[in-house]
C-alpha cells in the first residue's frame, strides 16, 4: 500500500502521502474527452469497487445541503467560540500563574482562579479543523469529499504572532477515472489515497 501511494505522484493521479502540508491540489487537464460519461458513472458499480472504504462522514455523490463553508462567519463565529476539546495541553495544565503583588515574593493563584486562566489560555490557543464540502469534479468517486482546514485569521498564541496550521493528515481511499493513451484510449476507475488535513497546531 505505501508503495502504491508513493508513486502516485508520478502517474499525475494524486500527490503522494507525506507530512508535507499544506496539501497541494492536483492540475487536472482541461479537455472533456478525459471525463467519465454518464455509462461509467453506475452507482452501484461503483459502491462495489469502494468496497469499504465508503465514509458518508468524509464523502457524498451529490453535495449535501448542510454544508459548511470557510466563508459562514456565523458558523465559523459559533464553531470558534466552543469550548476545546479532548485532554488540556501539558504545558497549559502546567502553568502556575504567580501573582505579583509583593515584589520579591510568590502569590499562589486559587485553584479556581488558575483553572479559569488556563481555560482561556486554552480557547485563545485552540486550533480546531474546519471542514467544508468540495468538489473534485466528475474525475473522482465520490465527487464531494469533506476536506479539513485551519483558521488562521486570527493569532494562536499570547502575545500574538503564532496562527494555526496543518500538522497531521489522513487519506481516504476514493475512485479516480484514469486514462492512457498507449495503444489507443482506455480509461478506468482505480482506487488512490485522497489527503486531508485532520489536525491543526498552533505555530510560527
Amino acid at each position: 500500500r505505501l508503495e502504491q501511494g508513493a508513486c502516485q505522484h508520478y502517474l499525475h493521479i494524486r500527490p503522494a502521502p507525506s507530512d508535507n502540508l499544506p496539501l497541494v491540489d492536483l492540475i487536472e487537464h482541461p479537455d472533456p474527452i478525459f471525463d467519465p460519461k454518464e455509462k461509467d458513472l453506475n452507482e452501484t458499480l461503483l459502491r462495489n469497487l469502494m468496497g469499504g472504504h465508503f465514509d458518508p462522514n468524509f464523502m457524498a455523490i451529490s453535495l449535501p445541503e448542510d454544508r459548511l463553508g470557510v466563508d459562514d462567519l456565523a458558523e465559523l463565529d459559533l464553531l470558534l467560540r466552543q469550548r476545546p476539546s479532548g485532554a488540556m495541553p501539558s504545558e497549559i495544565k502546567g502553568l502556575e500563574f504567580y501573582d505579583g503583588l509583593q515584589p520579591g515574593k510568590k502569590h499562589r493563584l486559587s485553584k479556581k482562579l488558575r483553572r479559569k486562566l488556563q481555560m482561556w489560555l486554552w480557547s485563545q490557543t485552540f486550533c480546531p479543523v474546519l471542514y467544508t464540502w468540495n468538489d473534485l469534479g466528475s474525475r473522482f468517486w465520490p465527487r464531494y469529499v469533506k476536506v479539513g482546514s485551519c483558521y488562521s485569521k486570527r493569532s494562536c498564541s499570547v502575545p500574538e504572532g503564532m496562527v494555526c496550521k496543518p500538522a497531521k493528515s489522513v487519506h481516504l481511499t476514493i475512485l479516480r477515472w484514469r486514462c492512457q493513451r498507449r495503444g489507443g484510449q482506455r480509461c478506468t476507475w482505480i482506487p488512490i489515497q485522497y489527503p486531508i488535513i485532520s489536525e491543526c497546531k498552533c505555530s510560527c
